[in-house]
């Protein structure tokens, strides 16, 4: 081994063994900052828009599906990941993390984003913290995390498909749900089988008591998704009930997702 300038071959070694033991020191700081990687799946990118505000070193990632972005929250490491409505897209992005990311440094899995009351009680951008999860009549109970912020509580019913009515409301919410979405339960399958712990936090859009004049199944494209070129086609037909509830809506996303962030921001997982 070359020796450094003025070090003699004792010194080097003492040297060696001391950076060794640092490391082996260190090994344990280091595994567990990267078990503290949180994964955030919503549907939409713009569920994320309240939330990046609070997020410092935001990279983008490579990653095969619709939106994916690393982050710093709080000092922990986060991933941002959205893939499109309902159930098997929400599961494409935990699948495509979950191979892109070791199993180990996942700590928690978080599925989040918008929903729909079903619930008289919840308004606009008001904050839901689901306590279990129901999936074709079973009720799945999943963790939940701390925060002072004001939020509701209670079971959430995940669907591939959209309550248009507020009948359809009515009798999910008689079947003893508060709020209605449709990724909780293809992230839900996937983390179970992960055996990680799953959390669900969402911030409500639309109330008990309005149905959308809009068919919003009706513009769905076979893989899941919501065709933007279907959904203006609908304005068009219909601009007088469509147009302004499509502008409306716009507008409760950008407050639910401003409620979201801040909520989020706050949790202590």
């Amino acid at each position: 081994m070359e020796r450094c300038p003025g070090q003699s071959s004792g010194s080097r070694e003492i040297y060696e063994v001391n950076v060794a033991y640092a490391l082996v020191r260190a090994a344990p700081t280091l595994v567990s900052s990267l078990r503290e990687s949180m994964l955030f799946i919503a549907a939409e990118a713009r569920e994320f828009d309240g939330l990046l505000p609070f997020c410092a070193s935001i990279q983008n990632l490579h990653w095969p599906i619709s939106y994916a972005r690393s982050a710093q929250l709080n000092g922990r490491q986060v991933i941002l990941a959205a893939n499109g409505a309902g159930p098997h897209r929400a599961a494409e992005a935990a699948e495509a993390a979950h191979s892109k990311m070791p199993a180990a440094t996942i700590a928690a899995v978080v599925s989040t984003g918008f929903c729909g009351a079903l619930d008289p009680q919840l308004k606009v951008g008001d904050i839901f913290v689901a306590t279990s999860i129901q999936v074709g009549g079973e009720l799945q109970p999943v963790s939940a995390p701390q925060c002072n912020r004001a939020h509701y509580t209670g079971a959430l019913v995940s669907m591939d498909r959209v309550a248009q009515t507020t009948e359809e409301k009515r009798d999910l919410c008689s079947a003893g749900a508060r709020t209605v979405e449709m990724e909780a339960a293809g992230v839900l399958s996937r983390v179970r089988e992960w055996g990680m712990p799953f959390y669900c936090i969402r911030s409500v859009t639309d109330l008990a008591h309005e149905s959308f004049h809009i068919d919003f199944n009706a513009v769905r494209t076979p893989d899941g998704r919501f065709s933007t070129p279907r959904i203006l086609a609908a304005a068009i037909a219909s601009p007088i009930t469509i147009a302004p509830e499509l502008i409306e809506l716009r507008r409760r996303c950008a407050t639910a997702a401003q409620s979201l962030g801040e909520f989020i921001a706050d949790c202590n997982f």
